[in-house]
């Protein structure tokens, strides 16, 4: 899961960093989703459960992208349908996480984000089942999660004075 999630956010940062801004083409006001038009609801279909959440700046960057769209080859077309089906079928958690480790990962300097995609390339040619181990032993090193403000299994609870009247 944390592999899949990585690799979401290094083709979002990929995306991202190649989407030029449009300022001039896109409009003032955020769009509602039945304020696009057909071509635009058919290309960004799988926002469509999200689009009226989003914030201004994303609308706009997807009202560019769908513009770009026609224009782009079948395998551009294809990836990015991909990336939109992946990002509608994240929680609001995983998308925080997601968004968080894109901030992170931009502020690399240039050497390091070029290793890290090294490294992610040199992951992807492995055979699954050597990524499977690697995953699971990721997993098995994680420290549980503890949530904060909880007290631990070795506190002491102790029961809240009753009144009686």
């Amino acid at each position: 899961m944390a592999k899949a999630l990585f690799a979401l956010i290094l083709c979002l940062c990929a995306v991202l960093t190649s989407v030029p801004a449009h300022s001039a083409s896109t409009p003032k006001k955020t769009l509602t989703w039945s304020e696009l038009n057909q071509d635009q609801r058919t290309i960004l279909a799988p926002l469509s459960n999200d689009w009226d959440a989003l914030d201004a700046p994303r609308k706009k960057k997807w009202i560019g992208i769908a513009k770009r769209y026609p224009s782009m080859t079948a395998a551009e077309q294809e990836k990015v349908q991909r990336r939109m089906q992946d990002w509608a079928k994240l929680s609001p958690e995983q998308r925080r996480t997601a968004r968080e480790g894109f901030k992170s990962l931009s502020k690399l300097p240039p050497e390091k984000k070029q290793s890290l995609r090294d490294k992610w390339e040199e992951y992807q040619q492995l055979p699954e089942e050597e990524r499977e181990k690697l995953r699971s032993t990721k997993k098995a090193k994680k420290p549980p999660i503890k949530p904060s403000g909880l007290p631990t299994s070795s506190a002491k609870i102790e029961p809240s004075p009753t009144t009686t009247k």
